[in-house]
């Protein structure tokens, strides 16, 4: 039985090495094998689902290869409550166990989908709270004056990951999602840039 393991990062400047780290302790002091683990890992936002690693996973789950997912933190999973109850759902109707490590959770009884639903709803609240203390610390800035928005030439996102995601057949709607463009002229610009 293969274990599937999920690390998930934000930005391209952050790196997975803690959660890797963190899991492969938690596998090795739990007896398994790290040769027999497979690694799905993503440097995306958790906001949306539609990332390749974890659909590297889930059609591995799916095909009945992986039978337990070990994550470093549920919200590596998600950041939307809906969405990660969703996806542990799937998961745990296809009989795969769920471990966090870090929150010392073991997804795997009747309980497991009572328990995931109060974590995702602590990561949706604070993907909630991040968002209102920006809006508040930008909003204060004007104020004060000394915020004027984003220096001219610089770049939200990376164009390349927009071309990176077109090749791969992605829509412009999913790709503006993953990289958090709001503007398709936008995206545009990003998609023409050589």
């Amino acid at each position: 039985m293969t274990i599937g393991a999920y690390i998930r990062v934000s930005t391209q400047d952050q790196k997975h090495d803690a959660q890797r780290r963190e899991i492969s302790r938690w596998l090795k002091g739990h007896g398994h094998d790290l040769k027999a683990v497979r690694w799905f890992a993503d440097t995306e936002t958790g906001a949306h689902m539609k990332r390749d690693g974890l659909g590297e996973l889930n059609s591995a789950v799916f095909a009945g290869e992986i039978k337990t997912v070990v994550i470093w933190k549920l919200d590596r999973v998600a950041r939307s409550h809906r969405e990660g109850i969703n996806q542990l759902y799937d998961w745990c109707d296809a009989g795969v166990r769920v471990v966090s490590v870090t929150q010392e959770i073991d997804l795997s009884g009747k309980m497991a989908k009572v328990i995931a639903g109060v974590m995702f709803g602590l990561a949706d609240i604070e993907l909630s709270a991040i968002r209102e203390r920006q809006a508040a610390g930008i909003a204060a800035a004007k104020e004060r004056g000394v915020y004027s928005g984003r220096k001219k030439g610089t770049l939200k996102a990376n164009p390349e990951r927009a071309r990176a995601l077109q090749a791969q057949g992605r829509k412009p709607g999913e790709i503006m999602k993953a990289l958090g463009i709001r503007s398709r002229s936008t995206l545009a610009k990003y998609l023409s840039e050589e």
